[in-house]
């Protein structure tokens, strides 16, 4: 089991006990952050917008905010302009549409029309957990729009984790309802408990901690529930066949008995079999935030897939 599977299900079963430029168009503040935002209307996330160049698309995972990817875009070659998510109910954003149901499919669809309303073309989209998952949906669901694909720290069926290697999504769906309730109802006191346990088991390291952990306390439980429900009953695997962008999925060792490099990377490829040329790259040293943990390794890794 991966370090951050361990660290998502403590945070579920606890439960149940920088400035942007000018975005294009006519940009706009939005939720009091103090930066600009693109001028494009969703309940789903909004979008901040830097620098100038070919368009990347950088979506964050679970709880966390547009501030976890600085180390990757201050290590980033080459000329681009950095289109960067936050997804509504999380990191202190308002819940909006993602107050209830699902959020990374719809989420996934109002990135398609924002990539279509806004005119970009050869877009590079790069997602890591949830965000990766997200990704995926993007790619494989409307493939014309996606360029070039990175997935970091993200398996296609988040199911395995919980239900084994024979989990289907209907055999897991007892515990993923079970999971999203004590989520849903935790109160304040045990959500900043469990998201500080969680977040400590995906960030190895300590002095980095901090803001993934108040990204996560400052979330909203409910939207972070259903996300999380989703996320393990979602099965992408039969769906990657229909991803045509080149696609790089970057990831850590797995931690758990029996785990290995060689463990991993056998189930990375056994998961991913159905993506044709897809470049699998282990990144040893690191927990669930690799862009935390070992930034210059992912940056490398990325501007080479890039180049």
């Amino acid at each position: 089991m991966k370090r951050f599977a361990l660290a998502l299900a403590a945070l579920a079963l606890t439960s149940t006990a920088a400035c942007a430029q000018t975005a294009p168009g006519a940009g706009h503040p939005a939720d009091g952050h103090g930066h600009v935002h693109a001028d494009f209307d969703s309940g789903r996330f909004h979008v901040r917008v830097e620098g100038e160049g070919r368009d990347i698309i950088l979506i964050p995972g679970l709880t966390s905010s547009p501030e976890v990817w600085e180390p990757l875009v201050e290590r980033l070659e080459g000329d681009w302009r950095v289109h960067i998510l936050h997804v509504q109910g999380f990191a202190g954003a308002p819940a909006r549409d993602n107050a209830e149901g699902p959020v990374s499919a719809p989420v996934a669809e109002d990135i398609a029309r924002y990539i279509e309303e806004q005119g970009l073309e050869d877009v590079v989209v790069i997602g890591h957990s949830m965000g990766g998952t997200i990704a995926m949906m993007l790619a494989a669901r409307h493939p014309d729009l996606v360029d070039r694909l990175v997935v970091i720290d993200m398996i296609p069926f988040m199911g395995n984790v919980f239900g084994g290697a024979n989990a289907t999504p209907e055999s897991v769906a007892p515990i993923a309802d079970q999971i999203a309730t004590g989520m849903v109802n935790s109160t304040p006191e045990q959500w900043r408990a469990s998201s500080t346990a969680s977040i400590t088991g995906m960030v190895q390291t300590e002095s980095l901690r901090a803001g993934p952990i108040e990204d996560s306390i400052n979330s909203d439980p409910v939207v972070a529930g259903h996300a999380m429900r989703e996320l393990i009953v979602t099965d992408l695997r039969p769906e990657l066949a229909a991803i045509t962008a080149p696609t790089e999925v970057i990831y850590v060792t797995f931690n758990g008995p029996g785990m290995s490099p060689e463990v991993t990377d056998a189930i990375y490829a056994a998961s991913y079999a159905n993506l044709e040329g897809v470049e699998l790259k282990r990144i040893d040293d690191s927990a669930h935030f690799i862009m935390l943990d070992q930034p210059d390794a992912l940056a490398q890794a990325i501007n080479a897939f890039l180049d």
